[in-house]
């Protein structure tokens, strides 16, 4: 764990982008108004269908940063080939939908310049819909340091993945982001801490999080495949098991009523030594219609 004796060092900010042609530009603008002086940006858009390319080629005229088109590869393997050309000695991937505030990179770089315990940096953000709108619905920011157990375990709140600022040092020594995994935020927080740096997430408001009907944490099918599949490379873990029971109870009853086949595949997973309070809110919600029908 070094730290840098550079007193302006780079940051490479990487956005793959995918569909996202309505909010794409204001992506783009947003980072190229930090106020941190020393920042490159590499933009791919990975097998866009849209007008993803067109508003992309207009602002690298105007900007000059680095594009690349490619055939879809997903996320991962588009994150680790961009890591590879970029220089920075931080790398901030990026949504293509979300919008950086001007303060955000200067205030991370600040903060992790004398802490090379700090693998990453996060920040608060205020959620947005696909107008721009603010939707006030954040929890108050809080600042918090969170290790593997943490993030692990699930005993605090995790950091935002909108406002991730890697230390280079750190994502090269885990091996990058794993492109058999699609859910890459989760999994690199897990392989970074485990290998001893922390997560210091700030209360400062960082970005504008776009809340729209594509977002991935609503695709339940994808978020259990992709978390538990994440969860599996720590089965060494003391509580491997139990994490994985506690998460198929949340998702239990978060899909008991609007996807109960997938529903009804987390129920059978959970062995009735695992059942608990949202296991008991879950079965009310799965057999509500059916209640309802009895009574009728």
């Amino acid at each position: 764990m070094l730290v840098s004796n550079d007193p302006c060092p780079k940051v490479s900010v990487i956005i793959a982008s995918y569909n996202h042609g309505p909010y794409i530009e204001a992506s783009i603008r947003s980072v190229m108004a930090q106020t941190y002086p020393n920042v490159e940006l590499l933009v791919v858009d990975d097998g866009s269908a849209d007008d993803s390319v067109a508003v992309i080629e207009r602002l690298q005229k105007e900007f000059g940063f680095d594009f690349k088109v490619q055939t879809n590869q997903g996320l991962s393997r588009t994150l680790n080939a961009a890591i590879a050309r970029s220089t920075g000695e931080y790398v901030a991937p990026f949504g293509s939908d979300d919008v950086m505030l001007p303060g955000r990179l200067a205030t991370q770089v600040e903060y992790m310049r004398d802490k090379p315990e700090v693998g990453i940096c996060a920040g608060s953000v205020t959620s947005i819909g696909p107008d721009g709108t603010p939707l006030g619905n954040d929890k108050p920011p809080s600042w918090r340091r969170l290790d593997f157990e943490d993030i692990f375990l699930n005993r605090k709140p995790g950091s935002p993945a909108a406002t991730l600022l890697f230390r280079r040092e750190a994502l090269e020594a885990v091996g990058g982001f794993d492109p058999e995994v699609r859910l890459e935020d989760l999994i690199i927080e897990l392989k970074i801490t485990r290998a001893g740096w922390f997560i210091d997430v700030l209360e400062e408001v960082m970005a504008l999080y776009r809340v729209h009907a594509t977002n991935t944490y609503k695709n339940y099918p994808f978020m259990v495949d992709n978390v538990l599949r994440t969860f599996s490379r720590f089965s060494d873990h003391p509580a491997y098991e139990q994490v994985c029971n506690n998460y198929r109870n949340s998702m239990f009853l978060k899909c008991a009523r609007r996807d109960k086949a997938l529903a009804r595949q987390l129920l059978s997973q959970l062995p009735l030594s695992a059942w608990d309070g949202k296991t008991l809110r879950g079965l009310y919600r799965l057999l509500l219609p059916s209640l309802g029908r009895d009574r009728a």
